[in-house]
């Protein structure tokens, strides 16, 4: 959805056959002309028709949460290339930022689905069903005809980003799917797969079981859209039946092709079951996506406008709405927020000086070519990043890379060692992975050892702190905390399936601001005060955020709210922690999301207001602490003496893979039936797999992904025997404690046995 006025809908047309405007009552009409201004989650859309009924003058924008800045700006050029003239024009506003902005000129407010509705019913008498997807809101409306007109049943959801452009784009962002090729890409012909259609987060996490199951981003999004359309007819028609003629209205509908598809494709098919009477149309011409489609709310508060009294929603000018953009909100903001990340320059010097140091690491060429002897590689492959470290003998870091996860593990790893290799380091003498990927290319890449995440974050920060007490790995989806005693985990905490507190939550936060991620610190460290978010669950949490927005809160100081709240998320609501000093005294913080230095601040602060002597460490290298934990285990491995099984950087360079997910693939071990993902590789010496449904010839290597259990990692009944073997030989190596005492609680006890005793 363009942010620029170059891509306004469609040129400026005659409206005034559609308005009625040559009628006796619209020439009874004032001489003035009716503006409409939809000020929405996302966007600004205004329109002006004349008294003629034709458009003067229309335009959207996004308003990176300045709504009042935004409207203002519009309200000028109006003036300026409109001629908008206060004291005769009427501006009707609509829209959920619109409900402070519109007494500040003298406009009347007007609830947005009443508005769409009357532009719908206007326009459009035959259409019995709209679906309007917006930023951060769905609305559905449903016509009946009655006896005296038409009835109107209204659902809405904007409580939660699942089904919405956000929730879409959020998820293109993450990978790396620029605008123009997501308005393109297509629903029509992909292979879907499963991604929850009743939670963004949840969805967002399903995208990236997809992207590290080597998924073509190409299915991932048409599986969105899926989703999208699932969202709408499963939850916001409540049981009723969309009937033609339809209409979709709204930024998604009108710019993603595929999303229409999936639209046409989902309307037919409930159509052809409830056997809906068609009346001899094609499908595909009941369902209509207008090219106003942006402006719906807009021309509706103009038709309702154009009923009203010729006195009312008088326009008064720019004054008092400049007022509050300059002086108004300011004050508010001093009277009821916070201040900021930083009381003063002085903080922020002496946080700076005890927290940001410069990595210590040699990480350039010459270094590897002076280096003489073989290393240790360990590999992170989390779930927005691929990191590599490489170790020499004596334990001391050489070099780390990073690869932004390009929707493919594969890939990911084939640039890693790509770096690696250029940096000089050819001669690998071990190597490890931890991460999301570990298991999926442990044979790829010929790995001598997979390491689980929580053992590698642990063990790196023992290496550099073995006194400490509790570290805290945040990173891009999940949040880890470990209680250490004499340095073992004693306790350990995981949030995976929601996004408050992670890394990913406030990355897509700064890039529907527009704001790179490495300049998230310093933005956040410019605001003065700053609003009170809710804790909790991260879609609550990004309605808070809408909702702070629309009272005039900046980026850059919404932003610095969302590093406040996140330690309160980490410690409180993932780690169900409320009393931090039990917790011990020295802290480590670690993971990606520490390298932003507005979370540390508010780390340190949360910390040290409860725990006052607590010492807080910023690991050295708290975005590769896994990685360094991957090869610090690698060098314990290399003690024992036994050559690596490292592939070589030719073999990985020149992987080729082929992925396979299709009903052939669907897990049927159980009745969860899990839609696996078969990635082929080709490697030298490998077997193949001739003997299944979907035969593999030697020379080839399968790996299995997208199983919930060890069950899905096998095909057939022979490979289901190995794997129960393997079970059973667990259960009698750690047996479960607890459920032989129960039994010898509750055994039956016969009289013959007390006799014997």
């Amino acid at each position: 959805m363009s942010s620029s006025a170059e891509h306004s809908a469609e040129p400026l047309k005659d409206r005034s056959e559609r308005w009625g405007g040559l009628g006796e009552e619209r020439r009874s009409l004032p001489p003035s002309r009716t503006i409409g201004i939809d000020v929405g989650s996302t966007t600004v859309k205004a329109v002006i028709v004349d008294r003629g009924g034709k458009v003067a003058w229309q335009d959207y924008q996004r308003h990176n949460t300045r709504q009042a800045e935004k409207v203002l700006e519009f309200l000028q050029r109006m003036e300026t290339e409109a001629g908008l003239s206060p004291g005769a024009d009427r501006v009707f506003f609509t829209g959920s930022g619109a409900g402070f902005i519109a007494p500040l000129v003298g406009g009347k407010l007007i609830q947005e689905v009443v508005a769409v509705a009357a532009c719908v019913e206007q326009q459009h008498p035959d259409v019995r069903f709209v679906s309007e997807i917006g930023g951060e809101d769905m609305k559905t409306i449903f016509f009946t005809a009655t006896g005296t007109g038409r009835s109107k049943q209204v659902y809405m959801q904007s409580a939660c980003s699942g089904g919405t452009g956000t929730f879409i784009e959020k998820t293109a962002r993450k990978l790396q799917v620029p605008g123009e090729r997501l308005a393109a890409m297509p629903y029509e012909g992909m292979s879907l797969h499963k991604v929850s259609s009743k939670c963004g987060i949840f969805a967002e996490t399903d995208a990236n079981t997809l992207v590290k199951t080597g998924v073509p981003v190409e299915e991932i999004i048409a599986s969105l859209f899926e989703a999208v359309v699932y969202q709408n007819l499963a939850t916001l028609t409540k049981g009723n039946t969309p009937s033609p003629d339809v209409l979709l209205l709204g930024g998604p509908n009108l710019f993603f092709k595929g999303l229409q598809e999936a639209w046409r494709h989902h309307l037919t098919k409930l159509w052809t079951q409830r056997k809906i009477d068609l009346g001899g149309r094609e499908a595909a011409s009941l369902i209509v996506v207008p090219a106003e489609a942006l402006y719906y709310a807009c021309l509706g508060c103009v038709e309702i406008g154009q009923g009203e009294k010729p006195e009312v929603a008088i326009y008064q000018g720019r004054d008092k709405l400049a007022w509050w953009v300059e002086t108004g909100q300011h004050e508010l903001k001093a009277k009821e927020g916070a201040r900021g990340l930083v009381a003063s320059a002085g903080d922020l010097a002496t946080f700076v000086t005890e927290y940001v140091k410069p990595a210590a690491g040699r990480s350039d060429a010459a270094a590897g070519a002076r280096h003489v002897g073989s290393v240790l590689v360990g590999c992170d492959f989390g779930s927005t990043t691929a990191k590599a470290v490489v170790l020499d003998d004596d334990r001391e870091l050489l070099f780390s890379c990073y690869a932004l996860s390009k929707g493919n593990p594969i890939e990911d790893a084939q640039s890693l060692f790509r770096q690696v290799r250029e940096a000089g380091y050819t001669d690998v003498g071990a190597l490890a992975l931890t991460g999301y990927g570990k298991d999926l290319l442990k044979d790829v890449l010929g790995a001598d050892m997979g390491v689980v995440e929580t053992v590698a974050h642990a063990t790196a920060a023992l290496h550099f702190y073995p006194d400490a007490d509790v570290i805290c790995d945040v990173g891009g989806t999940d949040v880890k905390i470990m209680i250490l005693r004499q340095g073992t985990v004693a306790d350990f905490r995981l949030n995976s399936q929601c996004s408050s507190g992670n890394g990913a939550f406030l990355q897509g936060v700064a890039e529907r601001y527009n704001i790179p991620l490495e300049a998230y610190a310093d933005r956040a460290f410019e605001a003065k005060a700053m609003p009170s978010l809710t804790m909790g669950c991260g879609v609550f949490l990004q309605s808070d955020i809408v909702n702070q927005q629309r009272k005039g809160w900046s980026a850059e100081e919404i932003m610095a709210a969302l590093a406040a709240v996140l330690p309160v998320n980490v410690w409180i609501y993932a780690g169900q922690l409320q009393n931090l000093r039990a917790a011990g005294r020295k802290f480590i913080l670690q993971g990606g999301t520490h390298r932003n230095m507005a979370v540390v601040k508010a780390q340190v602060d949360f910390i040290r207001g409860r725990v006052p002597d607590a010492e807080v460490v910023l690991h050295p290298y708290s975005g590769e602490a896994g990685a360094i934990g991957a090869a610090l285990c690698a060098a314990d491995w290399r003690k024992r003496g036994g050559p690596s099984h490292f592939r070589g950087f030719d073999t990985i360079a020149a992987l080729t893979y082929t992925s396979t997910t299709s009903a052939q693939t669907v897990c049927k071990w159980c009745p969860i039936n899990c839609t696996r993902t078969f990635i082929d590789v080709q490697l030298p010496g490998a077997k193949g797999r001739e003997w299944s449904k979907l035969p593999l010839a030697p020379g080839w290597e399968r790996v299995i992904s997208g199983n919930s259990c060890p069950k899905g990692l096998v095909e057939d009944v022979n490979e289901m025997r190995v794997v129960k073997a393997k079970l059973e030989e667990v259960k009698r190596e750690y047996p479960n404690v607890a459920e032989m005492v129960r039994k010898d609680a509750f055994r039956r006890v016969t009289p013959a046995a007390v006799a014997a005793e």
